[in-house]
């Protein structure tokens, strides 16, 4: 790569054009299109309804609103829009506003340029400098967005009628780049107001001050629904300044939801025990989580974040290995028991509804739970390929099993049911053919048909933590 022009003049030499950020993502957009590149590369879910819309706004050179439920990717699509900037961006060196040498628009940029002339200095930003983002809370001011006069400056002799006693906020900052507002709702209605300007007409004024700054950003937000509870909501005529809002959703199948576990997960673990995860505990995982998104019991205006899955795939691998550890196990596989640790992880990811009695998230968590190993159970098999397991605890037997004990206990103990460990084979094969056959696969399957027997209706539970006892 030659040498970056480092003065105005050699920049004007090396034929460089000015051009609005908007434009220059749009032409970035096209060339990555025609190219057949990924606009986000590692989200998955989207290609055929989220994607398209941001394209098009883009295209449209529009500001965008990410209007969606919690953990649906809207904050990490917005700061993978820089990768629709340019490598670099010329700016004079040492301004606060990133002013373009061949247009400067602070009075420190200008200034700069008639003093200097073509020996003007000129510094180039990475894309990772030209987006800025803040959180919308409460407390957030117009000050803080837009600027406000600096009165130290003013007290070091400065008159508040010169320019130089302007501080600059957040949006100033991000001239020729990208602003993103999280959580627009969040912010203040009076705040709100404030944007209407920039958005419509682009220029900002500080504190009434006699300066009309033309800026060039790229303004982009994320919002949740306006009837969340206990949020604010967007004002309508700042709506309709936003050029699109892009709705995102939730996985639309389990095998995508799995897809986002697997590639967000942190499953890499260091401490010498092989957690291997077959399918069909992967998938209740995340079935766990859609049952959620449909409980009556949910707050769906809240919504149920992909983070619950991600988090609870974690604690269940955490679960594994740490039996694994305390057993002296080189590979463990996670068994139902091991669902345990799913409390923790899915603790203050729902939202109950108001009517529910305070304390009762752990009981709908387990329910929840429950229901998805039913349905994981049903989409193969049926509670009556299993009567010799049924019929096997109405002689007063019971069965207790626990993610404490090792491997060979748990697969000594289904041994003493008589046929169990030709069905747990034969059961193997048709949701965890992915796994080879090992004794911490039978332990795994072996407690996912007792579970499933028993929220059948056919078998009892007593279950305290990760142990349980089964009897008819």
């Amino acid at each position: 790569m030659p040498a970056l022009p480092t003065t105005l003049g050699a920049l004007r030499d090396s034929g460089y054009q000015s051009r609005s950020v908007k434009q220059e993502m749009r032409d970035n957009l096209i060339r990555k299109l025609r190219a057949g590149e990924p606009l986000f590369p590692g989200i998955v879910g989207y290609e055929e309804t989220v994607f398209p819309q941001i394209e098009q706004a883009i295209l449209s050179k529009h500001d965008i609103l990410f209007l969606g439920l919690r953990g649906q990717g809207k904050t990490r699509m917005l700061r993978m829009l820089v990768n629709l900037l340019d490598p670099a961006l010329p700016v004079i060196a040492g301004s606060e506003i990133n002013d373009d040498p061949l247009a400067p628009l602070s009075k420190f940029g200008r200034e700069q340029v008639a003093r200097l002339g073509e020996d003007c200095p000129v510094a180039w930003l990475p894309p990772a400098d030209r987006y800025k983002e803040k959180l919308a809370t409460p407390d957030v001011t117009i000050a803080d967005l837009v600027g406000e006069i600096d009165l130290i400056k003013h007290a070091d002799g400065k008159h508040l009628s010169n320019e130089d006693v302007l501080h600059f906020g957040l949006i100033p900052r991000s001239h020729r780049g990208i602003f993103c507002m999280n959580e627009l709702p969040d912010l203040g209605p009076k705040i709100q107001v404030g944007l209407f300007n920039i958005l419509e007409e682009r220029d900002i004024q500080i504190r009434g001050f006699p300066v009309r700054l033309d800026l060039d950003v790229q303004m982009v937000f994320s919002a949740n629904p306006e009837d969340y509870t206990n949020r604010g909501r967007i004002v309508t005529p700042l709506k309709d300044r936003i050029g699109s809002v892009v709705e995102t959703h939730y996985p639309a199948t389990r095998d995508l939801g799995i897809q986002i576990i697997e590639e967000n997960a942190w499953t890499q673990r260091d401490s010498g025990v092989a957690v291997v995860v077959p399918k069909f505990m992967k998938e209740i995982v995340e079935e766990t989580s859609r049952l959620a998104r449909t409980s009556p019991h949910v707050n769906q205006a809240s919504g149920v974040s992909v983070r619950m899955s991600i988090a609870n795939y974690e604690n269940l691998i955490s679960a594994a290995e740490r039996r694994g550890i305390r057993q002296g196990e080189e590979t463990v596989v996670p068994r139902v028991s091991d669902l345990a640790a799913l409390l923790a992880s899915s603790r203050g990811k729902l939202e109950l509804n108001m009517t529910e009695e305070v304390g009762q998230e752990d009981r709908l968590i387990e329910r929840i739970i429950g229901e998805a190993v039913k349905n994981l159970f049903d989409a193969k098999f049926k509670p009556n390929q299993f009567k010799s397991v049924i019929e096997h605890f109405e002689t007063d037997k019971t069965l207790s099993l626990g993610d404490a004990l090792s491997t060979a206990d748990v697969v000594s103990r289904l041994g003493e049911i008589r046929d169990f460990r030709k069905q747990i084979d034969l059961a193997a094969r048709e949701i965890a053919g992915d796994l080879p056959a090992s004794a911490a696969q039978v332990a795994c399957v072996g407690e996912f048909i007792l579970e499933a027997l028993h929220c059948h209706n056919r078998l009892n539970k007593q279950s305290r933590g990760g142990q349980a006892t089964f009897r008819r």
